[in-house]
């Protein structure tokens, strides 16, 4: 009987650490099982953050094709606008020599108007050198040409008329009365200052740059260059365009 008994018991035992085995290798399988999914999820995680870098880049570079496509069909279109403009310039230039009128290049308002300020500026110069190559001639009162002598009106008249064309009076007072008005700041070479005992004008130069004028002055100092404020001017005016 107490063999019957111990031998049960050790079956008892056998069993129960066959049972113990088959546990623990059951747990063993569950984790290895859980590390290869995590795995899988993590190259799966990879897989797809690849993807849309690779998407992201590709579009990344038809956005760059695009503005370059762009970027030289606004250069096609600005230089097809520059030849077109040259085109209608040139023909201008043609048309104008054809029915005589005076050659403006440019095709534009803005470059029209800086030529006439050339113009202009020449003519102004133009003016100036030739008043100033009178410098040193004589004073004659009633004189109305500087080759031989002039008082200052007719000094000044025969400069303008004879270089920019200008008609004007004989004496500086009724030549006081025409022209445009311009303030000191805006007078240019070629302009005339009026002079006089209170408002009376009864001298008159030309204003030549650099704060100077050059006028048919007395008898005694005949035509020369003075500081255009050594009197108070009773007017400045243009007589030029």
């Amino acid at each position: 009987m107490k063999r019957l008994f111990g031998f049960a018991v050790m079956l008892s035992c056998a069993a129960a650490l066959s049972f113990g085995s088959a546990s623990a290798a059951f747990a063993v399988t569950e984790s290895a099982e859980a590390q290869i999914q995590e795995i899988a999820d993590t190259d799966t995680t990879n897989t797809e953050n690849i993807g849309a870098e690779t998407a992201a880049a590709e579009e990344a570079e038809e956005n760059r094709e695009a503005e370059a496509a762009a970027a030289e069909e606004a250069a096609a279109a600005a230089e097809a606008a520059k030849s077109e403009a040259e085109a209608a310039a040139e023909e201008t230039v043609q048309n104008n020599k054809e029915a005589g009128l005076p050659v403006m290049m440019g095709d534009t308002a803005d470059e029209a108007e800086e030529a006439l300020a050339r113009e202009k500026e020449e003519l102004r110069q133009e003016v100036v050198d030739y008043a100033l190559s009178f410098v040193g001639g004589r004073y004659v009162w009633g004189g109305e040409d500087p080759h031989s002598g002039a008082d200052c009106s007719g000094f000044v008249r025969y400069v303008l008329s004879n270089t920019a064309g200008v008609s004007m009076s004989r004496s500086s007072y009724e030549q006081a009365r025409e022209g445009a008005t311009v303030s000191p700041e805006e007078m240019q070479p070629g302009d005339l200052l009026f002079y006089g005992n209170g408002r009376r004008v009864n001298h008159v130069a030309m204003y030549i740059g650099d704060g100077q004028i050059v006028h048919a002055s007395t008898a005694k100092t005949g035509i020369k260059i003075s500081r255009w404020n050594y009197r108070t001017p009773v007017r400045i005016a243009s007589f030029i365009g």
